[in-house]
């Protein structure tokens, strides 16, 4: 087991003579999603075929290497994760925590912060992973002293060793992680700044001057987070799947971004990139140079056999269920996160019609599916069980359940409250229509709500069919939680999805305009 001290409450520390410079390379992941298999541009599942031809994007086996050859380059690095590394794949379904804890060990992680996903099977899976895992898995703000598998276990920050210097690392989780996943009762959830600043304070008093925050919390609120502490040096982001780079046309800004004296860097998702970041500090722990860029896990990085030999034998339990061939679609079927958590999209249309057609027998109008729920694309030509369950990975059921029109307007409102942020409670819907406005304020952006063609009546009881996480509140649609005639143990969402499309011969993909953006 690698060695790590302990968590700075019990640990004190002197400020050791520092050399004039310290450089310090900082490898970094982040939203990984159980992509231990190449992945296609699409971000699903990618043919050995096509892996061959050099068409496929990381799995570990290129991980693997590609942290080999970084770790050459530098004479000091460490090695974190943003979170997430749970949730996406059947790998997930099938080992829950396992496989990831076996595989960062193997790549020798330093840190990780907990992601909302990490909490998708409660306490209890977290405890397990972290239980197998040689290095600290931290979260800042949250009180989890009511929680027994994590008050003794999960600590809010931790200080390593590297190169004669000690840093800092603490981690964070998104506010709304009760909202996003199922982390129970007994984890509370704090404001994010100040409880990096608490444990920056603490890392201070101690003598650490180089802290580096693992955040899982999205590209907006690590900017808030840089801009609203003192003290924090580096970001490791998460949750927002934002891409930084110099060279990539599709970041979303540079890497490192700058606030004040904060580098802030994050690296997609699923295992696409890998975050290089080069630090020098002075010695008084100020960042004199940030420079780097995440490296593409493409066709170029050879993957390690040894890697990719137990991977293969990991996925041999998968095999049967994954190549099914369950439909076939003459087209491919968007289901990119950038679409389907902003405005109609192919795939949650089909998602959505899939819901209404099971049930439409048992009185329901209207279907509604979060767009966060959504995790993948489809390519063209034969539509396997496996690429199914890509796109909905989280094994959801079918809830039906009664509410009046105001509630289902209040549902959508909530709904596109936090567009702005790509946040997933986006909806997507079937047999009604809306518009929405976001130069309005949150809770006034909905208009012109239709059911079966007619306005929505604010007092009239509507049958509506979700999935068992939005019908409890999961994406802050709390409204649904007091919903009448609840039923959440419907069949598995996925399965019903891979019914429907098999019903309708080649799918057709298709926009409708049940969704209109003024």
């Amino acid at each position: 087991m690698k060695q790590f001290l302990t968590t700075v409450g019990a640990l004190a520390l002197s400020a050791g003579t520092a050399a004039a410079d310290y450089s310090l390379t900082i490898l970094h992941t982040n939203d990984f999603h159980a992509r231990f298999e190449p992945i296609s541009k699409y971000d699903s599942g990618c043919s050995a075929e096509d892996n061959t031809e050099g068409k496929c994007f990381g799995g570990s086996a290129r991980l693997v290497s590609a942290l080999a050859d970084a770790r050459a380059r530098s004479n000091n690095s460490i090695l974190v994760d943003g979170g997430d590394q749970f949730q996406g794949t059947l790998f997930y379904t099938y080992y829950k925590g396992k496989l990831a804890a076996e595989m960062m060990n193997k790549m020798g992680y330093d840190g990780m912060t907990v992601g909302n996903h990490e909490f998708d099977d409660g306490p209890e899976v977290l405890r397990g992973f972290m239980d197998a895992v040689d290095f600290p898995v931290l979260m800042s703000n949250a009180d989890v002293s009511g929680e027994p598998l994590l008050h003794d276990k999960l600590a809010k920050s931790v200080v390593i060793e590297r190169g004669g210097e000690k840093i800092g690392m603490i981690g964070l989780t998104p506010q709304d992680t009760d909202e996003l996943a199922s982390p129970g009762p007994n984890v509370i959830f704090t404001d994010p700044v100040q409880a990096v600043q608490g444990e920056v304070d603490k890392l201070t008093e101690m003598g650490v001057n180089k802290i580096i925050v693992l955040s899982h919390s999205g590209y907006g609120v690590d900017q808030k987070v840089a801009a609203g502490t003192t003290g924090v040096d580096v970001i490791v982001g998460g949750h927002s799947n934002t891409l930084l780079s110099n060279t990539n046309e599709r970041a979303e800004g540079p890497y490192p971004t700058m606030v004040g004296n904060t580098a802030i860097v994050s690296a997609y998702a699923y295992g696409k990139f890998l975050g290089e970041l080069n630090v020098t500090f002075d010695d008084a722990g100020n960042i004199t140079e940030a420079k780097g860029e995440p490296i593409i896990m493409d066709a170029a990085v050879a993957e390690d056999d040894v890697t990719k030999a137990r991977i293969a034998e990991a996925a041999a339990p998968l095999e049967e269920i994954r190549n099914r061939v369950v439909a076939n679609t003459a087209e491919a079927i968007d289901g990119e996160r950038g679409s389907c958590r902003a405005v109609e999209c192919a795939m949650g249309n089909i998602i959505a019609d899939a819901m209404l057609d099971r049930v439409k027998d048992q009185g329901i109008q209207i279907a509604i599916q979060n767009g966060g729920g959504i995790r993948a694309s489809i390519d063209a030509g034969d539509v396997t069980m496996g690429e199914v369950l890509t796109v909905l990975p989280f094994q959801n059921t079918l809830s039906t359940f009664q509410v009046d029109g105001a509630t289902i307007v209040a549902a959508l409102e909530n709904g596109v409250s936090q567009h702005e942020e790509g946040a997933g409670r986006f909806p997507q819907v079937a047999g009604m229509s809306y518009a929405f406005d976001v130069s309005k304020p949150a809770g006034e952006r909905i208009s012109d709500v239709m059911v079966g063609g007619e306005p929505i009546d604010p007092a009239k009881v509507y049958g509506v069919v979700s999935n068992n996480y939005v019908r409890n509140g999961g994406d802050g649609y709390k409204m649904f939680r007091g919903a009448m005639n609840a039923y959440d143990f419907g069949p598995d969402l996925a399965d019903v999805t891979a019914e429907y499309m098999a019903k309708m011969g080649p799918v057709k993909p298709m926009l409708d305009g049940r969704i209109t953006k003024k």
